[in-house]
């Protein structure tokens, strides 16, 4: 019988398998907005083709995950949109080349901005480098947008694709909902770069207000009080905020204490008779009362 005893192993244990490290796809600039619209839930898109957006939809016609709806001019995609988000509580996506197709965007965009409607705006730009060079339909609706938007961004490398499409749809939809603008360069829309979804949003002085002010709240309420036939003026902001259970008693409190509108009074007529020269109605000793 054999008394050694069993081999021990002098071998060092193997270290721990470090997880795979999957590296960042590299797409497009046009194939990144894609990919970010999907990310944020979009499914439907308007707009309409132009040469600075062409490699974008590129990539929407070969998807079929987004359904993009033509429109005849660019204008009534921003209206559609609006009216998409204003009915659906969703985010409204309008689609327009650069220059002339931009410019026709303005109008739903102050419209959008005016009503609060959340809409985002991705329009196509000259390359980069013809950028102030009085370029082929080459204009700044960065700066044209900026009084009725939320927030304007323009976007020259493809590797900020993602962060910037996902900065405005953050925009867009918090605090006081309204339209967000990004205008991506041709080059930036051509070129590749890894695509890299930000896990945080740094947006530096960017607070959106989501608290009414007490006194402005209180003086409203003394005015309401102190009004003898009070009326309200309320609009989407209620019903978006899904407000309008707790907005009635108010209104129905307001109008117990109306005061009693006065019965109308039927007034006579001062005008004369030609004939007679008697107020109307005529005289019975007038010829035009026979």
């Amino acid at each position: 019988m054999s008394t050694d005893s069993p081999a021990v192993s002098t071998a060092s244990p193997r270290p721990p398998k470090k997880p795979a490290t999957t590296e960042p796809e590299i797409l497009t600039g046009s194939g990144a907005v894609l990919r970010s619209l999907k990310n944020l839930g979009i499914t439907d898109v308007f707009g309409l083709p132009g040469g600075a957006i062409i490699p974008f939809y590129d990539e929407l016609m070969a998807d079929t995950d987004i359904r993009h709806i033509l429109v005849r001019h660019e204008q009534g995609a921003g209206h559609a949109a609006e009216g998409y988000a204003a009915s659906s509580n969703r985010v409204g996506v309008a689609i327009a080349t650069s220059g002339p197709g931009a410019t026709n965007l303005v109008t739903a965009i102050a419209d959008a901005y005016m009503d609060s409607v959340p809409m985002l705006a991705i329009t196509g730009q000259v390359f980069s480098t013809l950028m102030g060079t009085d370029a082929f339909q080459e204009v700044d609706i960065i700066g044209i947008t900026m009084p009725i938007t939320k927030h304007s961004i323009l976007v020259k490398d493809p590797a900020d694709v993602p962060a910037a499409i996902a900065s405005a749809y953050h925009i867009a939809t918090t605090g006081r909902p309204g339209p967000v603008l990004v205008d991506i360069t041709k080059d930036a829309q051509q070129n590749s770069a890894p695509f890299v979804w930000p896990p945080k949003l740094d947006l530096p002085g960017y607070r959106p207000v989501t608290k009414a002010h007490g006194k402005q709240i209180t003086a409203a309420a003394e005015l309401l009080a102190a009004a003898k036939r009070p009326v309200f003026y309320v609009g989407g902001g209620v019903i978006r905020s899904k407000a309008s259970s707790s907005r009635r008693p108010a209104c129905r409190s307001s109008r117990r204490s109306w005061p009693a509108a006065p019965s109308p009074t039927r007034t006579t007529s001062t005008s004369a008779c030609r004939e007679c020269t008697a107020p109307f109605p005529p005289s019975s000793d007038c010829r035009r009362a026979t």
